[in-house]
This record gives C-alpha cells, structure tokens and sequence, in this order.
C-alpha cells in the first residue's frame, strides 16, 4: 500500500470508529428509557432504533448493503436466522439484512462488557456465556420463550470467527435442537463481503464498498425428531457452503 493511500485508509478507519461512538452515545439515552418497557416492548423499539443508527453509520462511512433474496421469508412466521460469522461487521449487517420482522440475536456475555455499545447490544439481544453451564440452559430457555412470542432469534451457528480457510467452521448443535423442540423453520443468510470491509484481524482494516446478505431457502423442521438434530445441522451446513463457493466468497483459501 502507498504511503499516501496507507495515511488515507488510516484516517478513514479512525472517522468511522470516532462516529461510531458518537452514534451510539446519541441512541444511548434512547435505548436506556426503552429498557424500562420490558423485553419485549423495549426490545422490539431498541431494535428500531439500532437499526436506524446501522442506516445512518453505513451511509456515512459508504458501505452499501444489498438484499439478495433466492426466497423471501415470511413476515407473519418466526424463524431461527443463522449466518456464517467472518467480521465484526457481522453484527450491524443484521440490523441492516433482516427489516421485514422482530427478531433477538444470540450474542457473547463479553460483549455486554464494552462501555456503551455493550449496554445497547444486550438491552436488544440474549446474551450468553459459553463457560458456564447455567447460563447456556438459561439462555436456551430465553431463546425458546422468545420464539413463542413470535419473535425470531438469529444464531451465528459457527459460534465465533471461521479463521478456518474454508468457507465455513464446523457448527454447535444448538440452533438446530432449538429448532427441532420449538419446529421453527430456518432461515440460512450469507454475509458475503463483510471479511473484504473489515478483516477479524483487526479493527483498523476498514473499506467502503458493497455488502450483500444473501437470504438462502427455508429449511423446514416438520416431522424431525431429536435423533435428526445432525441431518438437519449437515442440510445446512451443505447448503450454506455451497452457495458461498458459487460466491467465491473472499476468505476461501485455494
């Protein structure tokens, strides 16, 4: 990289991370009197207003999401999302990819740790802690009641990044014995090109310029049983990798 280039993306990486902050300081007030109307009231609105501030912080550093829909989802219909992980832009493309309907990520306890933004992210998402035992039955259980409410939750089902080189990391079972116990269909999204804006490796490795979701087909759990949870969980797992190599998704190693 030039050393003029090298300056400018620099600069450009410290304005979007200084208007990120100033973006959430500006919803903060906004989320905090929202939390006060319970989970579901408050959480329906701090998810409006969330995705408000992705509007605007996206228009503003000039990344430029794009739909892809080979179906489209049901608006009257819960389902469970889940999406590969590869970014820390995985997080604002959600609020960004699914408009149509309510819906509750599965998000790390170490998040809820960070000053501000944590407080947001766990006033509009389940948190869990994957170290205790409690807390993931706890959350489960959150997830379960959610979806009854005819909310969807989204689950990144690779747990944390795929530094793996290939197009996807195995998968953790819960999304899919979530699914089978509640029969809630599932709803498989792609983010594309959020490893080419911003590289796990390092949050200083941000660039404007497209970032498609691409919504799969549903995948219906009617009729499955338990004993089905790893068919299901290998059905989309294949179906999610196939479409990221027809994409030759950036991060597939050669």
């Amino acid at each position: 990289m030039k050393p003029v280039k090298k300056i400018l993306h620099v600069l450009y990486n410290i304005y979007a991370l200084l208007l990120f902050v100033v973006l959430m300081l500006m919803v903060f007030p906004f989320v905090a009197v929202a939390s006060l109307f319970g989970k579901i009231k408050g959480g329906n609105f701090i998810y409006d207003v969330c995705r408000i501030w992705a509007d605007i912080w996206y228009l503003l550093i000039g990344v430029f999401h794009k739909n892809i829909f080979i179906s489209h989802p049901d608006k009257t219909k819960p389902y469970i999302f889940v999406a590969n992980h590869i970014s820390y832009l995985d997080i604002p493309s959600i609020l960004k990819a699914i408009r149509h309907q309510r819906v509750r990520a599965l998000g790390k306890f170490e998040t809820s740790k960070i000053p501000v933004f944590g407080f947001i992210y766990g006033s509009s998402a389940v948190m869990v802690d994957r170290s205790n035992a409690y807390h993931r039955a706890r959350s489960v259980r959150i997830l379960k009641s959610v979806l009854q409410k005819g909310i969807s939750i989204f689950i990144f089902p690779e747990g944390t990044f795929n530094e793996s080189g290939n197009a996807l990391k195995d998968f953790y079972d819960g999304a899919f014995r979530i699914a089978i116990e509640t029969n809630t269909p599932i709803r498989p999204i792609l983010f594309l090109d959020t490893h080419d804006r911003l590289n796990y490796k390092s949050i200083f490795s941000l660039t404007p310029g497209k970032n498609r979701a691409v919504f799969l087909d549903e995948v219906s759990t009617e009729n499955l049983s338990m004993h089905d949870v790893q068919r299901l969980k290998q059905k989309v797992f294949n179906q999610m990798e196939t479409v990221l190599k027809g994409y030759h998704a950036s991060w597939i190693a050669s």
